[in-house]
């Protein structure tokens, strides 16, 4: 079992940043690939970004340059880091782990789930 742990989330103004972490405690964390996934009222959860146990980030094409996903395997914790912030990136964001050693952009293909923390982002 790996148990995910979120932190970071809050409200922003439009224009804004922030950073999110996530603590994993359980099993060996740098066997991991770890994501991030965001999900908005009404909407399905959605990939922003994942990053390989060998440290190699992959991300949502449209996500690119505002987001950036980051992991440091001596404590256990991965970042996403956000920039220019508008009100369409209110959600709840969800860290996600996954023992595939392949990148996966899939919800369904994590095996491991944070609680998520809020994001909203005002104009």
């Amino acid at each position: 079992q790996v148990q995910l742990v979120e932190s970071g989330g809050g409200l922003v103004q439009a224009g804004g940043s922030l950073r999110l972490s996530c603590a994993a405690s359980g099993r060996t964390f740098s066997n991991y690939n770890m994501a991030w996934f965001r999900q908005a009222p009404g909407k399905e959860r959605a990939f922003i970004a994942g990053i390989t146990w060998r440290y190699s980030p992959y991300y949502l094409d449209s996500m690119k340059g505002r987001f950036t996903i980051s992991r440091d395997n001596a404590k256990n914790t991965v970042y996403l880091q956000m920039s220019s912030l508008s009100p369409e990136d209110t959600a709840v964001y969800y860290c996600a782990a996954t023992a595939s050693g392949v990148p996966r952009t899939t919800a369904t293909l994590y095996e491991y789930w944070g609680q998520g923390t809020q994001v909203t982002v005002s104009s």
